[in-house]
């Protein structure tokens, strides 16, 4: 890291130097009282709520800054007002805030052309709606030219403000982009970032960065062949661009600080089959490693040719606790994609969304994270209303299975009738949109829905508890189980510590558990075959928990593998809490045995290192060999965390002291002290199953 880029990262990052220029909160339904008494349509709302931002930011350059635009507003207004809202939700399923989000957009929609070019295609559609009598569709487009009208004047106002502050580099990049396609590797970055900053000001969140290694690189090779930079000069560049994500990150929204969705995908294959991975995909992984931040957040697609030293590249990442890369192999994911519709040419460009969901970028209006069905729900709901009346364990299962079925069914219903936000300026990135002057929150080539599933573990352990203690050893019978559950173990501890300790355990390489969770995302995966969803798609079943693995277990009852009422579930797909794993390596074993095909929204394996695992070269290329014995034995998606658990619980006791200390949460990386205490704590509860290599 050069001493400029250590000076930016301690301004931006640490002291939060750029917090000086935000502009005081205003009231969020400034804008919104007025729409409603113009009763104007949602689609001119949500334009107009974008250029009053536009307009509304103040341009601000920093000491060396070479990539500029730096978020001054604070606060983005509503579009509908709180009545409104109300009315919407009578009728609609409401996503999230009900803005479009953690989708992937094809950025060289607007990086190939130019704001300048673009406008003037807008223009000729346009033209062309408004004589075929479209007038609503030549209304859109025209929202859109005005859109792009007002970002240019934002980068106008930017330029002229470092033609005053003697900032030339800011002041010819801004004199060719975003009006111009970009010459240059710095006019490419300068350019993405003004996009997505301007992503931003409209209320899109969790907006990724797909595949940046594909669409970036030809710039930086062109930029090495004519002598412009070389490796060390294009990496401090790469660093200065990779710390305007941590810039405006504070105003993000998100369910925890660092929850913001900026995640960015290197290597994978390409549809000939060759490795996509270039020297570009290599500066980003370094210039992470270097940084030590956040943001982007790190995602390796390898498959079964990549090679090892990538691995170990990706584990030296790991080894500094940023709880990236997360690994997805092609191996599995991209005929996955295929067996639900995806195309060829689309599954071979998948990326991966805000945590860990499989979109394609620039054609999937995709809500991957909508709901999450509850595995363990739906065995404890079996257990305490049918296991007395199950005279074999085979009847049990069954219940179990009618029990998800059940689930599913109630899950579809609930988001049925889905509302999003017109997303005007994110739509001019999407296939088809202007060409048919229909926005994105409409729907584009795929309109699939993925629901998460929670406690594979935890329900599967406590099949296996069932199967074993009441219809095989009988030292149990149902009425005595459910009754222990009921009473939260109060007067059965010795049960408890039974059904916790002396029971199988899923990621122990052990059939007798294992082929039940096998089974367990069978059901999943068939309860959903079949089924369309009210915009046309399908529904795709996953294996990631988001933060249902706190939400979907804090009011359900104790468990049969032992679990007391409110304990949480493992992380995405992992072992349970306190499983006893003989290690890392029956755990992979444990967790590849199912199909994962088919249940490919995405979810990782997430496993916890504890940091000493990390200290030597060889230990690290161990860590590099389980990542890779990992998806050659066919697993979909694997996160690290490495972390030490007496550091956490100083970082409890003094935060101010562990600033920097980073964990992986779910599916994205954060700084340990921004976090609420319960994630936290459940972070440092995994630490407890911590293994070693």
């Amino acid at each position: 890291m050069t001493e400029n880029i250590e000076k930016m990262r301690q301004f931006f990052v640490v002291d939060k130097g750029q917090k000086a220029m935000w502009q005081e909160p205003e009231d969020p339904y400034i804008l919104a009282e007025q729409f409603a008494a113009e009763q104007i349509p949602d689609v001119d709302r949500a334009a107009r709520r974008l250029i009053y931002v536009l307009d509304k930011e103040e341009p601000v350059l920093f000491e060396g800054e070479r990539i500029a635009f730096t978020r001054t507003v604070t606060t983005i207004p509503e579009i509908f007002t709180e009545e409104e809202m109300r009315d919407l939700k009578k009728t609609h399923w409401i996503h999230e805030k009900g803005d479009v989000c953690n989708i992937s957009v094809d950025y060289t929609k607007l990086l190939n052309q130019g704001f300048y070019a673009k406008k003037t295609e807008l223009e000729a559609l346009r033209e062309e709606f408004f004589q075929r009598g479209e007038r609503e569709k030549a209304h859109y487009l025209q929202l859109q030219i005005d859109i792009l009208d007002h970002v240019l004047s934002l980068a106008s106002r930017y330029q002229k403000l470092a033609e005053q502050r003697g900032n030339e580099v800011v002041a010819k990049t801004l004199l060719s982009v975003p009006a111009h396609a970009p010459q240059s590797f710095l006019e490419a970055l300068s350019m993405f970032r003004i996009i997505h900053f301007t992503m931003w000001c409209g209320r899109n969140y969790h907006n990724t960065v797909g595949r940046f290694d594909q669409y970036i690189y030809p710039y930086l090779k062109a930029d090495l062949d004519k002598g412009i930079h070389t490796k060390e000069s294009a990496l401090e560049l790469l660093e200065e661009f990779f710390l305007t994500f941590n810039r405006d990150s504070d105003l993000y929204p998100g369910m925890q600080q660092g929850d913001n969705g900026q995640s960015l995908v290197l290597g994978g294959l390409n549809e000939d089959g060759t490795d996509s991975y270039n020297l570009l995909s290599e500066l980003c992984l370094k210039a992470s490693l270097e940084l030590k931040v956040i943001d982007p957040k790190i995602n390796l697609r390898v498959h079964e040719k990549t090679p090892l030293d990538t691995y170990i590249l990706g584990t030296q990442l790991t080894k500094q606790g940023l709880g990236f890369p997360q690994y997805s192999n092609d191996d599995v994911v991209i005929p996955g994609l295929m067996e639900l519709g995806y195309e060829k040419k689309d599954a071979y460009r998948y990326v991966v969304a805000a945590c860990w969901e499989f979109i394609i970028p620039g054609t999937a209006m995709d809500i991957p994270n909508i709901e999450a069905l509850s595995f363990t729900k739906a065995v404890s709901d079996a257990v305490m209303e049918k296991l007395e009346q199950c005279r074999s364990y085979e009847k049990f299962e069954e219940a179990v299975r009618n029990k998800i079925n059940s689930q599913v069914e109630a899950l579809c219903k609930q988001v049925n009738g889905v509302y999003l936000y017109p997303a005007p300026f994110l739509s001019l990135m999407m296939e088809g949109c202007c060409e048919k002057g229909i926005d994105v929150s409409l729907g584009c080539k795929y309109n699939n829905y993925g629901f998460h599933g929670t406690g594979i573990a935890t329900a599967a352990d406590s099949m296996a508890a069932v199967k074993k203690f009441v219809y095989e050893e009988k030292s149990t019978d149902a009425l005595s189980l459910v009754k222990a559950l009921k009473n939260d173990f109060e007067s059965d501890e010795l049960l408890c510590n039974r059904l916790r300790y002396e029971s199988p355990k899923m990621g122990n390489d052990n059939d007798y558990v294992d082929g039940i969770a096998v089974r367990l995302l069978n059901i999943f995966a068939d309860s959903l075959k079949g089924r369309s969803n009210d915009r046309g798609g399908i529904y795709r079943a996953g294996t990631g928990s988001a933060m249902y693995y706190i939400r979907h277990a804090e009011n359900l009852p104790a468990t049969p593998d032992g679990r007391r009422k409110g304990e949480g579930f493992g992380a995405n797909y992992s072992p349970s809490l306190f499983s006893r794993c003989r290690g890392p390596v029956s755990i992979i074993q444990s967790f590849t045995k199912p199909d994962l095909k088919r249940v490919i929204n995405g979810g990782p394996l997430t496993l916890e290192l504890h940091d000493t695992v990390f200290r030597t070269e060889e230990s690290c290329a161990k860590v590099a060999v389980l990542v890779k014995s990992f998806m050659d034995l066919g697993g979909h998606q694997l996160q690290l965390n490495s972390v030490n658990r007496d550091t956490m619980l100083e970082a409890q006791k003094h935060p101010e002291n562990y600033k920097n200390l980073i964990v992986r949460v779910w599916g994205w990386s954060g700084y340990f002290v921004e976090l609420d205490k319960e994630y936290q704590d459940h972070i440092i509860q995994r630490m407890e199953l911590m293994l070693a290599v």
